[in-house]
């Protein structure tokens, strides 16, 4: 066999390796869009014990859980198909200036990497994200991924999806959050192991009343009646 013939049919079964892989995602995508996901990727590679987390379906959600997401991770969610271009370009324009990186993830980017990936920023796990996010905002309602997205979060440490932190640290179900618990709860998404919704820091208290605040915002102006109608 020359060398030629040989690189063909590693560029084919390397070509069909790929093309599989894309079908296999497509298909997961697809089944999560009704199953409840029982565990994530970033579950597993988790060291915390003991682990709770316990699935809810969305009727059994806060509302103001939901806004309370939006209003701190991504106003443009319900607007966008997946990516904020205007996030996105920056950050990269503070990186250029030497600033800190700041997060331009959107919800939908965070589902594709909780549920698939792992933590990390190189530009094969940026590329596998990019293309789940696509897979997912066209399989799934916005809905279902707030859904996924709310049942898969992590707010502090072993603590996985809003039914189990809200039983923890407010001792009631998910379905009966109001609106500064829901805000307190979104305010330590940005690093769930140093933040704590117990004996929250001033800064999580300052954070907390930005939520509100945007919520309040968000609520006026209609951006989030599609969620249905929060609870008193």
């Amino acid at each position: 066999m020359n060398r030629r013939s040989l690189a063909v049919r590693v560029a084919r079964s390397l070509a069909l390796a790929i093309a599989l892989a894309a079908l296999g995602s497509v298909a997961l995508v697809a089944l999560f869009r009704v199953v409840p996901v029982p565990v994530t990727a970033f579950m597993l590679q988790d060291g915390e014990r003991p682990r709770r987390h316990d699935w809810v379906p969305w009727e059994e959600i806060s509302r103001h859980a939901a806004a309370a997401v939006i209003a701190a991770e991504d106003q443009k969610f319900l607007e966008h198909d997946g990516f904020d271009f205007e996030a996105i370009d920056r950050a990269l324009t503070d990186a250029k200036r030497g600033r800190r990186m700041r997060g331009a993830s959107t919800i939908s980017q965070q589902v594709a990497k909780n549920l698939f990936l792992w933590p990390g920023q190189s530009w094969l796990r940026k590329g596998l994200e990019a293309w789940l996010t696509l897979c997912i905002e066209t399989l799934w309602p916005k809905r279902r991924i707030l859904e996924v997205y709310l049942n898969s979060a992590e707010f502090g440490r072993g603590v996985w999806g809003v039914e189990a932190a809200s039983r923890l640290y407010f001792g009631k179900p998910a379905a009966k959050l109001n609106r500064p618990e829901a805000a307190l709860l979104a305010a330590v998404l940005p690093s769930p192991k140093r933040f704590r919704v117990a004996n929250p820091s001033p800064w999580v208290r300052q954070r907390q009343d930005w939520i509100l605040w945007q919520m309040g915002m968000m609520e006026r102006a209609g951006q989030l009646r599609s969620l249905g109608r929060a609870q008193p």
